[in-house]
């Protein structure tokens, strides 16, 4: 009796059956009414209402900002907070970073609403609504921000500290020139973890700045809920500006070796 052979076209199969029936078949669904009627007839009028309403189009520019002021003040805080926990002796280091991940383990909403507390506790709940929103998703972004970056930093040659101080390199040399460099596939991922939800993510948008602050997710949202198709070409939308940015901040690039620049 011959056994069986297993193949790596034979493992890829469920990973195959998933891709289809949960990415591909979804997309095509997504696609068709995007560019049908409500007759189902082809058309391309999805498209051209939504780049003719200032509405929708001032709801892309402002989920855009939000997006990258969140990750700006999210990459702030995040890379000197992973460039100590990196360097340290410290042997309770991997508790501090705990603490930084374990609001991750508490449920989303639940989080969202110990803010929507705060802000309504210190009087500025209704008043700040971007302010607040942006608030709230730095805070819930913050780890995915953090975890890259302390993993890259971390994995960085002390030698090369050594080496850059034996050419004669100060801090900000060293740090701008070896550092920076080195920690930019971490920057990269966080970056990308951090802009993409941050431009859907409509439950921080609505929970805090009391449904004042619209972006693109709320209004896919909203139209899913009457209109199939235009929520479908805005979803699509949404999907070539996802993949846009991805592309522009190196998400699809492989990860190279990259070395300090010269001293």
């Amino acid at each position: 009796m011959t056994r069986p052979r297993f193949s790596r076209k034979a493992l890829g199969i469920p990973y195959a059956v998933f891709l289809l029936f949960f990415v591909i078949v979804p997309m095509l669904v997504i696609v068709f009414y995007a560019f049908t009627d409500k007759q189902n007839h082809l058309s391309g009028m999805n498209f051209i209402k939504f780049f003719s309403d200032p509405t929708k189009l001032s709801t892309i520019a402002y989920s855009l900002v939000i997006a990258l002021i969140t990750t700006a003040v999210c990459l702030v805080v995040a890379y000197p907070v992973a460039l100590i926990l990196a360097r340290s002796k410290m042997k309770k280091k991997n508790v501090i970073l705990m603490l930084f991940v374990t609001p991750m383990w508490i449920n989303f909403v639940l989080r969202v609403n110990a803010i929507r507390e705060l802000l309504n506790w210190i009087g500025i709940l209704g008043e700040a609504n971007y302010f607040n929103t942006i608030l709230g998703m730095v805070y819930d972004f913050l780890p995915f921000m953090i975890l890259p970056l302390y993993t890259t930093l971390l994995k960085i040659d002390e030698s090369l500290y050594e080496a850059s101080a034996d050419l004669g390199g100060n801090a900000f040399t060293t740090f701008s020139r070896v550092t920076v460099p080195l920690s930019m596939p971490g920057i990269m991922s966080g970056v990308t973890m951090v802009f993409l939800p941050s431009m859907t993510n409509y439950v921080v948008s609505d929970m805090l700045g009391n449904s004042k602050v619209t972006i693109i997710g709320k209004f896919i949202e909203t139209y899913f809920g009457s209109d199939w198709h235009m929520g479908s070409m805005i979803a699509l939308i949404l999907l070539v500006v996802v993949f846009l940015s991805t592309m522009l901040s190196g998400g699809f690039k492989e990860d190279e070796n990259v070395r300090g620049t010269n001293l």
